[in-house]
């Protein structure tokens, strides 16, 4: 499809327009933290939400709601409370390989963080660039895995620092971050502006980016998603990672 800059843009921002509303959320893993309304129980659903998600969208949705039930439907309130033999009732859980000892160890990891880090927004504020959250994700992951944890485990956050185009933690701060004045994304985070949002990178907004002339690169790594970032923040520089909505939306609904 060849496009100049003006048609390209015309025709994403008319796709964003189309995906960016409300009927996005029930099957989409977004669809998880917006059954809270406390701050805390939205960024901890969300990011239980967002780690699950690889896979069919109806059984990430399935079981990330089985999540939350696991964890009496009060996310903030169970990670701060728990004894370990309330652990005991996730033994049943998996997600393709998220299991039992990983989930366990999430629980403990947030409680650490809201404890002894001043909580999850704290750690993208505090080591954001001024153009980028991958610096972010990079520390995220160090003080995620600070206390004692199974090694299994570590593969379920990824480091862009180590190639990974983190798929699951760049959507989950296009939850948190990006204010849509539409209702999908939530906006909380204050102090991160939505300028250094990347595009959640996956099978499908990969390959709908190359099908546009807007990625080049044919791995969906760190680098590509420097590509797609760059191509991105040319159509808008305040909310690059609206995109999101046209490129996955054209990918999954159209089979662009």
């Amino acid at each position: 499809m060849n496009l100049d800059f003006k048609e390209l843009k015309e025709f994403l921002d008319a796709k964003v327009i189309e995906f960016n509303t409300p009927n996005f959320i029930a099957e989409d893993p977004i669809s998880i933290p917006h059954k809270f309304s406390l701050k805390e129980d939205i960024e901890i659903a969300g990011f239980l939400a967002a780690t699950i998600a690889w896979g069919n969208r109806k059984m990430i949705v399935k079981n990330g709601n089985r999540i939350i039930d696991l964890l009496d439907n009060s996310p903030y309130d169970f990670i701060m409370n728990h004894q370990d033999s309330d652990l005991d009732r996730l033994e049943g859980f998996v997600h393709r390989t998220f299991n039992p000892i990983d989930l366990r160890f999430f629980i403990k990891a947030l409680k650490n963080i809201y404890e002894n880090r001043n909580g999850l927004e704290a750690i993208f504020t505090n080591h954001a660039s001024e153009n980028s959250l991958q610096p972010a994700i990079h520390e995220f992951k160090k003080i995620f895995f600070e206390i004692a944890h199974p090694a299994r485990t570590t593969k379920h956050v990824s480091d862009p620092y180590k190639g990974s185009a983190a798929k699951k933690i760049n959507m989950w701060l296009r939850w948190m971050i990006r204010n849509d004045e539409t209702g999908v994304d939530f906006g909380l985070w204050k102090g991160v502006s939505p300028s250094v949002l990347s595009c959640p990178l996956d099978v499908h907004s990969g390959n709908v980016a190359r099908k546009l002339g807007m990625l080049t690169r044919k791995q969906n790594d760190a680098k590509a998603l420097l590509e797609l970032d760059t191509s991105l923040r040319k159509l808008d520089k305040d909310d690059p990672v609206k995109y999101d909505f046209a490129l996955f939306g054209l990918g999954v609904f159209e089979k662009f």
